[in-house]
């Protein structure tokens, strides 16, 4: 891994990039594409013995980022949600994503 990512210090996150495993040239190039883009940033890494966690602050980036790590690198791809709260002012339903790659080996 890197280590010359910056993470925010706050733990805000809207979504979660499951890399399984964990493979250097995919790793960089969704950091690459994550510092492209301007307001989403990495709030945590977590590193597993079976790949690594990326926690963003874009979900719907996140989805689209899923969709091209497909077409670019050939795997498997989840893409799921989980209820984390409710607004208080306007009664939405807020949710965190989570989106699963797993490199074909």
């Amino acid at each position: 891994m890197p280590k010359s990512i910056v993470l925010r210090k706050d733990l805000y996150f809207e979504a979660n990039i499951q890399l399984r495993p964990y493979n250097k040239e995919v790793f960089e190039w969704i950091m690459k594409q994550i510092d492209k883009r301007k307001g989403v940033f990495v709030s945590k890494l977590v590193e597993y013995k079976t790949g690594i966690d990326i926690y963003i602050s874009d979900q719907r980036f996140a989805r689209r980022l899923g969709k091209k790590l497909k077409d670019t690198f050939k795997g498997e791809l989840k893409i799921t949600r989980t209820l984390f709260s409710q607004d208080k002012m306007t009664s939405k339903l807020i949710y965190r994503g989570t989106v699963l790659f797993r490199l074909k080996e």
